[in-house]
């Protein structure tokens, strides 16, 4: 049976509650109420009334403090609140609906009124809840996505022996649009993905699971299908992106497309191959100083049919530390509209590359204190490869 809509009375004369619940006994609301602000709160905690009919002028605690201490509290502000005043008292009327009451009903009371009042008020207050229901649900459907996507990124970061990879991933919403990952192609080599899919939200989310597997899967199916051999990686990098490539521009035909970092390392050499699809250069670091930037070899993905991506060649040597992000982290703006820029990167990476794990962090906590209280602008990656010395 559903429950009849709880109106609370709050005034200090018994004659204007008599009157208020005789009007409203034949109609279908339970009513309480109550003589003075103190005594209406504690109803409004253990009753939680789906309106409140408020007289402003009160002992121990009058209606404008009821009113503040209602607005102050998330499960009560939705409460609608319709305040009591005699017509010649308009400015504690105007005062009350400025504190958040719904509207005002005057004294003498008129019975056709208060019902619209009342009626207006709980119409009000159903929409309220069921907006609260549908955004509640939206949120569980936003927190399933954000925990599957979780599962689109590496549980555990392989490490090979004499190396050490480390990783940073925070979205700017519920669910994001950059992803990484770090896998093996075979028994000696690591592929390396960092990406960064247009836009935020769900439909960025979407797209990004997309890529990852589709790299994933198109590497691992040519290395399967073919049995590459020492040299055949350049072949699996770029039938991997530009496989990717022709299959969102041709199937999907949309406006989502990525840049992406995909790299092939051989941890015995320090040998990397490696397409750079318009993503941030990343940087190779020796002794705090920038020795290499690992270019663009290619356009974003996704967004023209049939193109050529080059593979690029790079060395790591014992101590160097390459560092790849996405443009999160130099597009981030801190509360003033400036952004925390490339130099910042290099400046952080200068003092504290000694360590893939502390450059990582060193690169988190300056990029969130300049945050401060902003707002995350982009989703955030970041990932760091050393080979040890």
């Amino acid at each position: 049976m559903e429950e009849l809509p709880r109106i609370l009375i709050v005034d200090d004369e018994p004659l204007n509650i008599d009157y208020l619940e005789q009007e409203l006994e034949d109609l279908d609301y339970e009513v309480f109420s109550a003589r003075n602000g103190k005594e209406a709160l504690e109803l409004v905690e253990s009753q939680l009334p789906d309106m409140i009919l408020l007289d402003i002028m009160m002992p121990i605690m009058d209606g404008f403090e009821v009113l503040a201490q209602l607005k102050s509290e998330k499960q009560w502000r939705d409460i609608p609140v319709v305040v009591i005043s005699a017509l010649s008292d308009m400015d504690n009327v105007v005062k009350g609906i400025e504190l958040g009451a719904e509207d005002y009903l005057p004294k003498p009371f008129d019975p056709v009124l208060l019902q619209a009042r009342i009626k207006s008020g709980l119409e009000k207050k159903r929409f309220r809840d069921l907006e609260r229901l549908y955004l509640k649900a939206l949120e569980r459907e936003l927190e399933i996505g954000r925990e599957i996507q979780t599962d689109f990124l590496p549980d555990e970061i392989p490490q090979p022996e004499g190396w050490k990879i480390a990783s940073y991933f925070q979205a700017a919403r519920e669910v994001a649009g950059d992803f990484y990952d770090v896998f093996h192609l075979d028994e000696r080599r690591l592929g390396l993905v960092v990406g960064d899919v247009c836009d935020k939200g769900v439909g960025s989310a979407l797209y990004m699971a997309l890529f990852r597997s589709l790299l994933r899967v198109t590497s691992d199916l040519t290395r399967f299908s073919t049995g590459l051999e020492e040299k055949s990686f350049e072949r699996l990098l770029k039938s991997s992106v530009e496989f990717t490539n022709q299959y969102i521009c041709s199937v999907h035909k949309s406006a989502m497309f990525a840049s992406l970092f995909f790299g092939v390392l051989d941890p015995q050499s320090g040998s990397l191959s490696y397409i750079n699809a318009g993503l941030d250069p990343p940087l190779i670091f020796r002794e705090g100083k920038v020795i290499a930037e690992l270019k663009p070899t290619g356009p974003i993905v996704g967004g023209i049919e049939d193109v050529d991506f080059k593979v690029a060649e790079a060395q790591l040597k014992p101590d160097d530390i390459l560092l790849l992000y996405t443009d999160g982290i130099t597009d981030a703006q801190s509360g003033e509209g400036e952004e925390f820029g490339r130099e910042n990167v290099l400046a952080i990476a200068e003092e504290f590359s000694d360590s893939a794990d502390s450059l990582i962090n060193h690169i988190v906590l300056d990029l969130e204190a300049f945050i401060e209280s902003a707002a995350q602008f982009d989703d955030i990656t970041l990932m760091a490869v050393q080979r040890m010395g």
